[in-house]
């Protein structure tokens, strides 16, 4: 069995996801959002960091998955974007685990099966995978969507893993 937290960076609101992955199948184990207050910069970071590490201590997170910084118009915001990123990942990698990316079209179409869905949709999907009733807040469901997605990846690399094993005449 698996654990695999999912992150959604923000500078304002970071949401997070874990999951169980078993067997190619998936469970939900709990998800929320790291609220950042009007702090300087410094201690918005500081929240990440401490709030995605306490995570991933607390559920014993083997895999974490981060989305990618898309290209933003404004620099400011990405820049602001790319801090809290990175505070996640150092959060994460604090605990010695393993961190994957994956860029929003990748994540959508992993969840929705349309590279472009909307977040309502994914908020659907997330929901419906997991099967989890009420309203799931949407940057935890954005967390829980990089989460499923790396779950699905996980699956695609391990049969490919198998099936160049099986060509060069092993069998794993």
């Amino acid at each position: 069995m698996t654990t695999i937290l999912g992150i959604d960076p923000g500078s304002i609101i970071t949401g997070y996801g874990v999951i169980q992955e078993y067997q190619g199948k998936i469970n939900y184990v709990t998800s929320g959002c790291i609220k950042l207050k009007k702090n300087e910069l410094a201690n918005k970071l500081q929240s990440i960091y401490q709030g995605i590490f306490k995570v991933t201590e607390l559920y014993d997170v083997q895999e974490v998955a981060v989305e990618s910084v898309f290209m933003h118009r404004n620099v400011n915001a990405a820049l602001k974007l790319g801090q809290a990123r990175g505070a996640a990942i150092v959060g994460a990698s604090s605990s010695s685990c393993s961190i994957f990316e994956y860029t929003a079209k990748q994540v959508k179409q992993s969840v929705v099966g349309y590279g472009n869905a909307q977040k309502l949709q994914v908020q659907h999907m997330v929901m419906q995978l997991l099967t989890l009733s009420g309203k799931i807040q949407e940057d935890s469901a954005d967390a829980l969507a990089v989460a499923i997605c790396h779950a699905n990846n996980r699956k695609s690399r391990n049969v490919l893993g198998e099936y160049k094993s099986f060509k060069k005449g092993r069998i794993v």
